[in-house]
Parts: structure tokens; sequence; C-alpha cells
């Protein structure tokens, strides 16, 4: 076996198997990107967001660091992964901020044109978060395209790779997912405007 591992993917799957050493190794191939990442997910957020992109790479560092013993695939694999980790970071830090300013809203994103409920405003990141665990329950693979294309910013091809699926699949599946959540990001709001106080 050589000495030194220099692909993604062999960092990837050495550190998979247990060797905390190449995950050291694999931080400098990865943090670009991840950085890019964290910058995208930022931009969705509010303009005052404490949270910023360097700290929210900080954590993904700290969370990944804790999983252990993950069947690496390859690179896409790892930013898949990562997408995740990121969007469960910053659903609880909504949740929190939510806890601590009770009525005062939760964070808004906005997924695309497609994915705005009739009523205008962009859903908050916590109902996003919850209307996705919900599309996972009866298509878990729909909701792995959502995460993989608008939390993990990748290209249908590349979302195809990681599911082992054709890119027309990925397709059909991106475009019922996003109805699918228009669906109830729209009836969550309505019902939200309806539990509302009058003058409220």
């Amino acid at each position: 076996m050589p000495d030194r591992l220099d692909s993604p993917t062999d960092l990837l799957l050495a550190w998979g198997r247990g060797e905390a050493a190449a995950f050291d190794r694999l931080l400098p191939l990865v943090h670009d990107e991840l950085r890019r990442l964290a910058r995208q997910y930022m931009r969705r957020e509010r303009p005052d967001h404490t949270l910023q992109a360097t700290a929210l790479v900080n954590e993904v560092y700290l969370r990944l660091i804790a999983v252990s013993r993950v069947q690496w695939q390859n690179r896409a694999h790892f930013f898949a992964i990562a997408a995740r980790v990121m969007r469960q970071i910053l659903v609880d830090f909504a949740r929190s901020r939510r806890a601590s300013h009770r009525g005062g809203g939760g964070q808004h994103v906005a997924l695309d044109e497609a994915l705005v409920p009739s009523s205008g405003r962009h859903p908050d990141l916590v109902a996003l978060d919850e209307a996705l665990k919900r599309l996972e329950l009866v298509h878990p693979r729909k909701s792995q395209v959502v995460e993989l294309r608008y939390f993990g910013g990748m290209k249908l091809e590349e979302a195809a790779t990681v599911l082992g699926v054709s890119r027309d699949t990925v397709k059909r599946d991106w475009r019922f997912a996003k109805l699918w959540l228009l669906r109830e990001l729209d009836a969550g709001a309505s019902a939200r405007a309806c539990r509302r106080p009058e003058g409220g």
C-alpha cells in the first residue's frame, strides 16, 4: 500500500476504515469546496445572521470528526453528507432562535420561484426541514435529490452519480419534489395564517 494517499476518494475510504490521520490529510483537499458550499448556504440566510461561513465550516468539521465508520463512496458522497450536516446545523440554529424569540418567525430561505408558496412569502428553514422530512417518509430518493441539488448545490449529473441513477431520473425526481414541497409549504403557510389572531 502506498505511504501517501493523494486523492480525496482514497482518503475518504481510509477514513471510513478508521484511519483518523486520513481525515487530517483530506481537509486541505476539500476545504475550498466546503467554504463554497457554506457561502451558498449563507446567501440564503438573513443578512444579519450571526453564523458566518467560516464558523459553519468549522462546525461541519467537528460534526464530521464525530462520524464513525461511514462507508464513503466517493468525493460526491462526502459533499452530500457535508451538505446534510450544514442543513442540520442551520436548522438547529433556526430552532434555537425561534425558541428564544417566541412568535418571531423563522429564518427565510428561497428555494426558487417554483417553491415559493402562493402566499408570496418564502418558507422558513424550519418549515422547509419539516416538509423535507415528510417527503423522505414517502419518497426517500426524491428527498435526497432536493438535499443534493438545493442544499448541496449539485448538478443533475453529480446527484445522479451519488444516487446511482440516471440524470433523467434525477430530473423527474427534482420536478416532482419541487411540486410536492410547494403544496406542503403552501398548506403550512395557509394554516399558520388561519391560526394567526386578527391584528397580529
